[in-house]
Formats: C-alpha cells, sequence, structure tokens
C-alpha cells in the first residue's frame, strides 16, 4: 500500500465542499483502540475511506460487498453484512488503520476514475446506473457534477441578464450558490428578516429533522461535525446560515423584500417584479429571468371552525410558535398528530398542566431508538482521524436512500388487502407495526384502538418512533380525541360528542397548504396568463421545475420533486437549479432571448409521474393525503428515485423547448 500524495494549495480549488478539510488529525492510538473504532463504524463506510486513502481499493474484498439488504421496517446496519463478513471487515479495517497511522496518512487528494468507479462499485454492488448520479455527491470525485462549467463573461460578456432569486431557505442558497459560481448576476430577496425558510420560521419544541441528518445537507457544503444523528432545528438553522456566510451570499440578500406580482413582457422579453421592502414602499423592477425558491411546506394551514373567534386564549400556528407564552401549569389543546404534532406533544407533555390532542388519523411510525441520540463517540473520531470519512459517510446515507423503502409502499394490482395495505410487503410492515404499537399501549387497549391507524403504511408520511409518542399518550395528564371538533368556545373547544375541553392554550399542529404554490404571488405569463389559472388548483411544471407559458422562470422545489420514502431533498432541489443553470446557458449560448418550455413536453412529463404515483401506497383511489391537490392528483410527490431525475435533469432537450428571440 502507498499513501496519495500530499495536494498542494493549488490543487485543493478542485474541491466543491465549503466545509473541505484538507487534513484530517494524525492517528497515534494502540490497536486495540484501532478495533473497537473499527468495530463503531459503519463498516462499508469506513473500508470505503479507508481505500480512498491509501489509495488501495484491493482491501474492498468481494466476499465483503454489503448486499444492500432493503429497508423493510428498519434499515439494516452496515447494508445488511452477515456476521461472518462484519467480522472479517473489521480485521481488514484495522490493517488499513494500522496502516494510515504508521504512515501518517492525513489527507487525500481527487481519486483517479478508476478508483471512484472501483469503490461506488463496491459500497453499490455494481449498480453502474447509480455511478454518474453519486459522483454528483462526491467531491473526491473528479468529475463531480454540480459546479457549472461556464462563466457567465465567457458567454455573454456584456449582456444585460439580472436575475431574481426569491427565497433564501434550502431551496434559495442553493440557487445563490450555484448561480454565483456561474457568474450570472443576481438579486436575491427573502421576505423574513434571514436566511433560512422553514427552519427560520419553524422553532416549536421538539423541531428537528425526522431523516438522518448526513442526509439532509449540500453536495457542496458536507459538514463532518453534526452533534445529533437526526439533527435539531436549530442545529439545521446553524447550518443553513454557515453555508451562506461561507458562500458569501448573506450580503447580497434584501431582507424583509416580499414578492407582490411578477409579469412577462412579451415584447421586452423581460418579467417586471413588484416588490415590497422592509419600509413597506413598493419598487418595480426587470430582470431577464426569476428563479423562484418559496418552497412547499411555508404557507400554514388552519382549518375553520366554528366559534374560533370567541376562544379567549392564546392560539398559534405550529411554525409562528409564541415563545411569549409559557406552557408551565397550562391546560394545552394539540389539534393534529402528524408531523409537527409529533414533535411538539412529546417535548412540552411534561411542562403542562393538562394536554389534548385533537387526532383526525393516526400516524404511522418508523421504529428510531436513536432518533434523540447523539452522534457517536466511535463516529466522531472517525471523522477527526481518516481523511473524508464524513463525506462517504454522507454519501453511504445517499446511496442507501435511492431504492430507500420504496417496494414496501409499491401496490399490487387487485390486492385484496385494500384499504389497510397495498401488498403483501405492505401488509408485512403494516403487521410489524401493528405488533409495536400493541407493546406501546398493552396497558391502555381504550387507546390502542385510536391509534392503529386506518390507512396503508405509506399512504401518508410515516414519522420516527423512540416510543416518546406513546408515553406522552400515556400519560395521565394526556386526553386523546377522535370524535372531531364540533365548535370553539370562550373557554375551550366542544368535540363531536358534545364534551367540552377546557385549554388555556391551542395550537394548530394542522401542517401547511403545500398544493397551492405561489399562492401569495401573482404571476402574469405570455398573452397575460395568470400561473393559477392555468394550473386551476392542479400545479404541473415541466421537471418539477419550468411551465409553459412562463419563459425564464423556474420552480426549485417545485411539484412532484418531493421524496418521502427515498432519496435526498437536497439532491432533487441542487439539480433544479442545475438544470435552471443549463437552460439559462443555452438561452445565452444561442444569443435567444428566453426558454419556455412546450406544453406537450409537460403533458408527457405529469402522465410519466403519474403512472408512477398511481403505483405507490399515496395513489390509491381510496387513500386521502396532504400529497394530493383538490382534484385528487398526486402533485407533490417524486414517485421514482434519485437516479431517474438525475437523468432528466442532465441536458435540456431542444425538442421540448422554445427559444424566443
Amino acid at each position: 500500500m502507498t499513501p496519495t500524495p500530499e495536494p498542494d494549495a493549488d490543487e485543493m480549488h478542485r474541491f466543491d465542499d465549503l466545509y473541505q478539510v484538507s487534513r484530517s488529525e494524525a492517528i497515534v492510538e494502540d490497536d486495540e483502540f484501532l478495533k473497537h473504532m473499527s468495530a463503531g463504524s459503519e463498516l462499508p463506510v469506513l473500508l470505503a475511506a479507508l481505500a480512498a486513502a491509501l489509495g488501495d481499493t484491493s482491501i474492498l474484498h468481494a466476499d465483503l460487498q454489503p448486499p444492500l439488504t432493503p429497508m423493510d421496517t428498519q434499515p439494516h446496519p452496515h447494508g445488511g453484512m452477515s456476521e461472518d463478513q462484519k467480522e472479517k471487515a473489521v480485521s481488514v479495517a484495522l490493517s488499513a488503520l494500522t496502516v494510515l497511522r504508521d504512515k501518517g496518512i492525513t489527507t487525500v487528494d481527487v481519486l483517479p476514475d478508476e478508483t471512484v468507479r472501483e469503490i461506488l462499485h463496491y459500497l453499490s454492488g455494481g449498480r453502474e446506473e447509480w455511478y454518474r448520479m453519486l459522483t454528483h455527491e462526491l467531491d473526491l470525485a473528479a468529475d463531480k457534477g454540480g459546479r457549472p462549467s461556464w462563466k457567465f463573461g465567457d458567454v455573454a460578456k456584456g449582456r444585460p441578464f439580472p436575475t431574481l432569486i426569491i427565497g433564501a431557505g434550502v431551496a434559495g442558497i442553493a440557487a445563490a450558490h450555484r448561480f454565483a459560481q456561474a457568474e450570472v448576476p443576481f438579486t436575491l430577496i427573502e421576505a423574513n428578516t434571514s436566511v433560512g425558510g422553514t427552519w427560520a420560521k419553524n422553532t416549536y419544541p421538539g423541531v428537528r429533522l425526522d431523516t438522518p441528518t448526513f442526509g439532509y445537507s449540500y453536495s457542496f457544503a458536507q459538514r463532518g461535525d453534526w452533534p445529533h444523528q437526526f439533527a435539531q432545528g436549530g442545529e439545521i438553522l446553524d447550518y443553513l446560515r454557515d453555508v451562506a456566510e461561507r458562500a458569501e451570499i448573506t450580503d447580497r440578500i434584501e431582507f424583509s423584500t416580499r414578492l407582490l406580482r411578477l409579469r412577462w413582457d412579451d415584447d421586452g422579453r423581460f418579467w417586471e417584479a413588484t416588490t415590497r421592502g422592509p419600509d413597506g414602499g413598493e419598487q418595480v423592477r426587470r430582470f431577464s429571468a426569476v428563479v423562484s425558491a418559496l418552497g412547499q411546506l411555508d404557507r400554514p394551514n388552519i382549518p375553520e371552525f366554528e366559534g374560533q373567534s370567541l376562544f379567549r386564549g392564546t392560539t398559534m400556528h405550529s411554525q409562528e410558535w409564541d415563545h411569549a407564552t409559557d406552557l408551565r401549569g397550562k391546560r394545552v389543546a394539540v389539534i393534529g398528530t402528524g408531523a409537527s404534532a409529533y414533535q411538539i406533544v412529546p417535548a412540552i407533555v411534561g411542562d403542562v398542566d393538562a394536554l389534548t390532542v385533537f387526532q383526525r388519523s393516526a400516524p404511522w411510525m418508523l421504529p428510531a431508538p436513536n432518533y434523540h441520540h447523539p452522534m457517536t463517540d466511535a463516529f466522531s473520531w472517525l471523522v477527526r482521524k481518516v481523511p473524508h470519512y464524513a463525506q462517504w459517510y454522507r454519501l453511504w446515507v445517499i446511496l442507501t436512500g435511492i431504492p430507500g423503502r420504496t417496494h414496501t409502499v409499491t401496490a399490487e394490482a387487485d390486492w385484496p388487502g385494500a384499504p389497510l395495505s397495498v401488498s403483501a410487503k405492505n401488509q408485512e410492515l403494516r403487521e410489524y407495526l401493528v405488533a409495536r404499537l400493541e407493546a406501546q399501549f398493552q396497558d391502555a387497549p381504550e387507546l390502542l384502538q385510536h391509534i392503529v391507524p386506518t390507512y396503508p403504511p405509506g399512504a401518508k408520511r410515516m414519522l420516527r418512533d423512540n416510543e416518546v409518542w406513546a408515553a406522552a399518550l400515556l400519560a395521565e395528564k394526556t386526553t386523546l380525541v377522535t370524535s372531531g371538533i364540533e365548535r370553539f368556545t370562550e373557554d375551550g373547544i366542544v368535540d363531536n360528542d358534545g364534551l367540552l375541553h377546557e385549554v388555556d392554550v391551542i395550537v394548530y399542529a394542522t401542517g401547511f397548504k403545500p398544493s397551492d404554490y405561489l399562492d401569495e404571488v401573482e404571476v402574469l405569463g405570455r398573452d397575460g396568463v395568470e400561473i393559477h389559472e392555468f394550473w386551476d388548483g392542479d400545479a404541473r411544471a415541466h421537471n418539477g421545475v419550468m411551465v409553459p407559458g412562463f419563459p425564464n422562470f423556474f420552480l426549485i422545489y417545485g411539484p412532484n420533486v418531493g421524496g418521502v420514502v427515498a432519496g435526498s431533498l437536497h439532491f432533487m432541489l441542487e439539480r433544479a437549479v442545475e438544470y435552471s443553470l443549463k437552460a439559462i446557458h443555452e438561452v445565452l449560448r444561442r444569443g435567444a432571448a428566453a426558454i419556455d418550455v412546450r406544453r406537450e413536453a409537460l403533458d408527457r412529463f405529469v402522465a410519466w409521474v403519474d403512472q408512477g404515483n398511481r403505483r405507490m401506497a399515496w395513489g390509491q383511489p381510496y387513500v386521502s393525503t396532504w400529497y394530493q391537490n383538490r382534484h385528487g392528483r398526486v402533485s407533490q410527490i417524486w414517485p421514482y428515485t434519485n437516479v431517474e431525475y438525475w437523468e432528466i435533469t442532465e441536458s435540456v432537450s431542444e425538442s421540448d423547448h422554445e427559444f424566443l428571440d
């Protein structure tokens, strides 16, 4: 084994990571300690990282290749390696770590293409169709995608092309970073006073990720020192603010500036944007292109109930948490049992005097005993000592998430178990999850009958279960109401059984209006067509990005790009940004004024997506979920893998678009 030469300063610019660590700490620990660290690692990740650091892929023995056992009820550590494989892998890792220590290797350069292919072959089980998508996430790959390969000045020097980016949340930061790398001139506006989007707004008790932390980060900002396995909301917000600072985006943002109206001028080939600034004044500006990064889960959904205005206590939506309200000793009602309620209820139950939870439908919960756990000591040591271990770990999270749990929620035609399940595998998952609920509520059969969902697993977002939800509902101070809400009174809520629940505080954990894209903005395209009239309640965009009749207008986190059982959100957002830049590059390269997607291309894309969604649990005709819009079409969710999205966003097809002079 020979060490990889250390990169000099001129070489480090080849990395595309705002958190790039050029050198790890030297290993000085003895063999026994190294064996302990190896055993505490995610073994395929450690072997991949060691192969890269040593420049020796021979350690990736074929008999140590992880089988990538599909995730059924819970993830399989080490990709489903057998006990024998794990024992051998620890031995191989120990030997490699001693070489790393004895040779003093603390860094690794960009890898040769063949080395990348061999490591990806090992990790993915030889699934070559995944390789290009995975290199997009791997900073050590020489042909890593993402960073634009062109500069505005080289393509359109001297041409005015001001671009408006709307929103400085997860999607807007990605857009601003990539547009800055291409040196496309842009103005970035944000309606709030800081970056962070949903993570700046959602500060309710218990807020945190319900996906593994390392999968929820940018390919260009791969932080390695995350403190928790499922990051707390504040940690994500700190990360987003730090990324914006590192990418030199923050100082370019117009904060407290809201977009009110967009109008396409077909004669001048520009967008006229009306914004309202922090002083309340309105401003009209012209832009050649517009990128909307407003997101999906942004507009609170507060149901209407009779007598709401009568209630004399405090009310708040989960996204608009009133931190001035002290819940200690209060009687609190939480309306909803979805993702936010699932975090709020266990977080406040210890403080309140009485807790009433109003449930419309029970949530399915996947086991996650580590949901509130910090990263392990072994992980933290490996991140410090093994070059790029965190990057390989992130890649592994994304790789195993490509198929995710898709097979557990794919429907079988004429399945006899409907409407409680959609397939044999789905029924198996249901029985497992019901058994868990039965164990947790074994002493409360009267509760259990309301806790088991009456819809298939996966039809709605599945939550992470470390048993704190059950503990909160089983607390003596908690009352679960399943009969529905009849009306509000001055003192509380009357349920549909006529029982008054006296409360001091009402929390709406009732989610958002995800299908109402751009609902607070008027967008007038070609021939004066307003985008909401075009959609008629059914938001559609080609590749989730472009809408016919709205030239040079790009949606990031648009319709049908959300993932729920597989995939990486950040990958989808980054690819939408990159696709937008490819489209702009085509406009500039051709000397055109604008690009518009053809209606037939949109219809073909929507038909393909609809076909995929009809195969899934959430697409069955007897299922009701927020994934659907008012027409009943699933307009939020991506039914395929990240790999398919990689493929359709790889190039801008000329036949699918019209270029305007």
